[in-house]
């Protein structure tokens, strides 16, 4: 077997596992509106919507971090998307995209936003696979 094959195998088993589903986008700077008094979200870009794997590293310990006033738990969770995944043309993922879970298995993981930490790259990979936190 060649190692194109073992590849095309290998990336079909990976979309396989996939059985959550994630938008994977970028948000805007949240604007306060005077009027109102309440702060609106900055709008969202969009990078790609549709199946993926979410799950926990092993071994990850979480790390105790203050947010504001509020002690907060930092869990890793590597999402997995499938390795043809397109991005629009010169966009890279960046630490602080996010990961909103929009279906899940696991019912409990319905609705989790998660903040990008860092994106694998590699030509011989079965996935791509993006290191995120769950920062709640």
């Amino acid at each position: 077997m060649s190692l194109a094959d073992a590849l095309a195998r290998g990336r079909s088993a990976a979309e396989a596992r996939m059985l959550d589903r994630v938008r994977l986008y970028t948000q805007g700077d949240d604007v306060f509106d005077r009027e109102t008094g309440e702060t609106v979200p900055g709008a969202q870009t969009v990078l790609y919507e549709g199946q993926a794997r979410v799950k926990p590293v092993a071994q990850a310990s979480g790390e105790d971090a203050q947010a504001g006033e509020r002690e907060v738990m930092l869990r890793e969770i590597e999402v997995s998307l499938p390795w043809s995944t397109p991005l629009p043309s010169g966009v890279r993922v960046l630490p602080g995209s996010r990961v909103a879970v929009l279906a899940a298995e696991d019912p409990r993981m319905t609705g989790l936003v998660l903040w990008v930490t860092g994106a694998q790259y590699g030509s011989q990979a079965t996935a791509w696979r993006l290191s995120t936190e769950d920062r709640s």
